[in-house]
């Protein structure tokens, strides 16, 4: 008897096509992702920790989503104030940055790690060696397990020419910091690849 190659028995009844690929898990993560250090006060004191799961999570108003450990102590220092701020390094300073991540405020003072400055909301402190940062006002705390999932407005964003072409960010001269999970290794930009929403026009879909 010919066996069945296709999505369909001998009746025509359609049955699910066999998986072919193997299960690699439930750890996964979306890569590469950007390094990130958000800001906040500690006290009087400045305080950074490191971020790598940070993402746009709407249009207008425009807000980021920042997960923070429970274990850090960040979290309380972003609900006392209301506010924090989220600074995108480049790889001059990959050590600083893998830094914040290893260390906490609690045995380690990071305020004076890097030169800050602040912005509109006045307790936010950003980096000033960062190419770019942004000043968030929190809008919302999601508790999770293990993590904070915190909602920030961007109240203002900050740069200089340096960095921008066109009038907009050039990715190429901000060179941020990659990060891959679960093989937790940093990385930088890799080559263009094309316009976005522009590459499909014409796309007529598979044959």
């Amino acid at each position: 008897m010919q066996q069945n190659t296709d999505n369909h028995t001998a009746s025509g009844t359609a049955v699910a096509k066999r998986a072919s690929k193997r299960k690699v898990g439930t750890n996964l993560f979306l890569c590469p992702m950007p390094v990130t250090i958000v800001g906040t006060m500690n006290g009087s004191k400045p305080n950074f920790v490191s971020a790598g799961w940070v993402t746009r999570v709407n249009t207008a108003p425009p807000m980021l989503g920042v997960a923070i450990a429970k274990s850090r102590i960040t979290p309380a220092s972003i609900l006392d104030e209301q506010a924090f701020s989220v600074n995108y390094p480049n790889q001059d300073l990959l050590i600083e940055t893998d830094y914040c991540g290893l260390v906490s405020a609690t045995t380690n003072d990071k305020s004076g790690l890097f030169d800050t400055f602040y912005g509109e909301l006045g307790n936010v402190p950003m980096i000033e060696n960062c190419p770019m940062s942004a000043e968030c006002a929190l809008v919302e705390m999601i508790d999770l397990p293990t993590d904070y999932l915190f909602i920030g407005e961007i109240v203002a964003a900050y740069s200089s020419d340096d960095y921008f072409r066109n009038g907009v960010p050039d990715v190429r001269k901000v060179n941020p910091i990659l990060l891959t999970m679960p093989d937790n290794s940093y990385w930088t930009m890799g080559e263009y690849a094309g316009k976005a929403w522009t590459l499909a026009q014409g796309y007529k879909g598979r044959a």
